[in-house]
């Protein structure tokens, strides 16, 4: 029996097996609706080909996807550490900082309007400095509000209110575009951030309902 030709053939059965492992898990990845999967079949498919590539000394594909392999694995940590924070902020004060990587920076000066009401919205604001006031009804925005976010969810995505800047200030902008780009992604995020609009909005039900409350008190008296 001829060893070498048998070792050989056993090498170039392997070698064709590695390449069809590799071409199934692209193909795999072309069939993933959703980021997170796609990440992690994307992470496999980059082993796969570095190791399949080496064997045969292929080295513009293991270059290849040398560079797509940490691109993989930092593009699927942002999507998770996104999808940690919002489920934290849902369990906690409903902050909404964990937006904030997605955001560009506006800023803003004394007697600017940043929306009117019945504009169409199509973007929310995050306020980092500066004063901010709803015109119609007078209430002033504390730094680190954020505002906005119903448009989203409305049906005819309206503005409620006029908002202004009555102090110099800077305030982070996202339109409702990126943030549904995030939900088809990840369709997990899509259900926190539902979650957490929705218990920002029985939060803000609550608070006017104790300053009507507070307001009645007092005309009774």
């Amino acid at each position: 029996m001829d060893i070498s030709g048998v070792a050989s053939d056993m090498s170039g059965l392997a070698s064709g097996a590695g390449g069809l492992i590799a071409s199934a898990f692209v193909v795999a990845g072309y069939t993933m609706r959703t980021m997170i999967p796609l990440r992690v079949v994307g992470i496999i498919t980059n082993v796969v080909f570095i190791i399949y590539a080496m064997s045969h000394r292929n080295y513009p594909i293991v270059a290849l996807h040398m560079i797509l392999l940490p691109l993989n694995v930092y593009r699927l940590r942002e999507m998770l550490v996104l999808v940690r924070n919002v489920k934290r902020s849902v369990s906690g004060n409903l902050s909404m900082n964990w937006l904030k990587p997605f955001m560009t920076e506006r800023h803003c000066q004394p007697g600017e309007v940043l929306f009117y009401k019945h504009e169409r919205a199509t973007e929310m604001f995050y306020i980092v400095s500066g004063r901010f006031r709803l015109v119609e009804s007078g209430i002033e925005l504390p730094v680190g509000s954020i505002v906005g976010e119903f448009g989203m969810l409305s049906p005819d995505n309206e503005r409620t209110q006029t908002l202004e800047c009555v102090e110099k200030g800077l305030v982070l902008s996202v339109t409702y575009q990126k943030v549904e780009e995030l939900y088809v992604q990840n369709p997990e995020f899509g259900f926190y951030f539902l979650r957490l609009v929705s218990a920002r909005l029985f939060q803000n039900v609550g608070k006017l309902e104790a300053q009507v409350a507070a307001l009645s008190g007092k005309s009774a008296s």
